[in-house]
């Protein structure tokens, strides 16, 4: 009973990431009304711009090196919608999807052409878990759910007791009508890709602080986001949250019947099945954040 257990703790931890990936991904879709393919190498680049600023000449302890490059991740974000997106808005979406695409190999491309395929790590020394109850977490782990679980409230907060939230709402419902009614269209457009990019800067550098880095990081990811999306309903913020922890809970409960290797197929089975028999999600919503 304690291995299903942890089994289960470790996929809280995880989901809590995915969760962050997946809330930045629908932010996107609730207002755009696309599925921004390139959010995957905003987790990429987020967590290979704290290396950049932790390795010499710059030399920053990890929690300096942080501020930088969810400023750079960000500056990303944004600058995608500014060159790109915000000239094919109005064009078919099947442009957007395409774009998306464009712009993620780019990034990812970009990435390997800097540091190169090999893998990477910050160099943090492997530390004894915690024991309680049995189960077993380590402080990075403890830092990983509980600065998820920081930012996630900050949203909820954002959302639903701030002017600005409620114009995000707005929009994310009926961009036009909000338009009209004098919503400032500007600031939500960059707030929402300042929150996208936000969350997955600081997703990418929670998960490599557990993992390694890798160029590919961002796609593999981004698949797992996408399945959280589909699970919790796209454009719905808190489905896609839920649906974040579900896909965590899934892929580490399966390792117990699974080979590990098998971890990424089960987002893939997801997004398929989904597709097949509830494409409106678990939820039932297909637009508005709720």
């Amino acid at each position: 009973m304690a291995y299903y257990a942890q089994l289960v703790l470790n996929g809280v931890i995880a989901g809590s990431i995915y969760a962050l990936f997946a809330v930045g991904l629908t932010l996107v879709y609730g207002v755009f009304r696309f599925i921004n393919f390139a959010h995957g190498e905003l987790i990429a680049w987020g967590a290979y711009l704290v290396l950049l600023f932790a390795l010499p000449p710059i030399s920053l302890p990890l929690y300096l090196a942080l501020i930088p490059a969810i400023a750079g991740t960000v500056l990303i974000g944004v600058a995608q919608d500014r060159f790109v997106y915000r000239h094919l808005l109005q064009g078919h979406r099947i442009t957007l999807l395409i774009a998306s695409i464009g712009v993620s190999y780019f990034l990812r491309n970009t990435l390997r052409l800097i540091w190169g395929s090999d893998l990477m790590t910050y160099g943090i020394r492997p530390v004894r878990g915690i024991q309680f109850a049995g189960l077993s977490i380590t402080p990075t782990q403890l830092l990983m759910a509980g600065t998820a679980v920081l930012f996630l409230v900050i949203l909820f907060v954002l959302l639903t007791r701030t002017l600005l939230g409620k114009s995000l709402r707005a929009v994310a419902d009926n961009m036009e009508l909000a338009a009209v009614m004098g919503v400032p269209m500007q600031r939500v457009r960059v707030t929402v890709w300042v929150l996208a990019a936000l969350f997955a800067g600081v997703g990418g550098f929670l998960l490599a602080l557990d993992t390694n880095l890798e160029p590919a990081m961002g796609m593999t990811n981004m698949i797992k986001s996408f399945a959280a999306v589909l699970l919790g309903g796209a454009g719905n913020v808190w489905g896609a949250l839920l649906g974040g922890l579900f896909i965590g809970m899934a892929e580490n409960i399966g390792v117990a019947f699974f080979s590990p290797g098998y971890k990424d197929f089960i987002s893939f089975a997801l997004i398929f099945l989904l597709l097949i028999l509830r494409p409106q999600g678990i939820f039932g919503v297909l637009t508005g954040m709720r």
